[in-house]
């Protein structure tokens, strides 16, 4: 992560590893993150306005309606990764997304127990022991695709795990590390 941009400082500072329990936030990652593939994080940050506007401020509901025209003027949008495979994903993706809904009440409850409904507290000293995927992000992935997402490979939905705060990758001497752990009201020194 390259904190010397201000939008990734921000994201950083603000937004990574803080608890998501908004199904419209987990939504919102997780058609960005499936925009990211294969580019910098920095790249659809810099999107991410552009998104909120083209993915109906991501309410899956309104994305979820999108028809071949939409994807079509979508594909057109300078503003934002014009990739069609990832376009078309981000729609099927809210309509599973829905589904999924129906059956767990909210997104939320099914996300996270992958987890267990709790961070996972990870204690790195280097960005080099930091992991692309865990058990938790193969599983998460393994369901989701059987559910009929797309764009959720392990690699992506650990960074999703990442963005949503379901863990805490932050370096231990980092100041999110402990904020986010007295956020949790969790001791991570143990």
């Amino acid at each position: 992560m390259n904190l010397a941009d201000p939008l990734m400082l921000a994201y950083h500072d603000e937004e990574w590893g803080v608890p998501v329990h908004d199904d419209r936030k987990t939504f919102e990652f997780l058609v960005l993150e499936g925009a990211q593939a294969g580019l910098s994080w920095s790249t659809i940050l810099n999107k991410r306005e552009n998104y909120r506007r083209a993915f109906a401020n991501f309410d899956p509901k309104n994305v979820a309606a999108f028809d071949g025209r939409t994807v079509k003027k979508l594909l057109a949008n300078p503003g934002i990764v014009r990739n069609r495979r990832k376009v078309e994903s981000a729609v099927s993706n809210a309509r599973a997304f829905l589904e999924v809904q129906d059956e767990y009440g909210d997104f939320d409850s099914y996300i996270w127990s992958f987890v267990s409904g709790e961070p996972i507290r990870n204690r790195w000293k280097s960005l080099s022991q930091i992991p692309v995927t865990s058990p938790e992000a193969r599983k998460m992935s393994a369901d989701l695709v059987k559910r009929g997402f797309k764009f959720v490979g392990p690699t992506i939905c650990y960074s999703h795990m990442q963005a949503v705060g379901m863990v805490n990758d932050h370096l231990v001497e980092c100041f999110r590390y402990s904020e986010l752990c007295r956020q949790d009201q969790a001791d991570c020194e143990s």
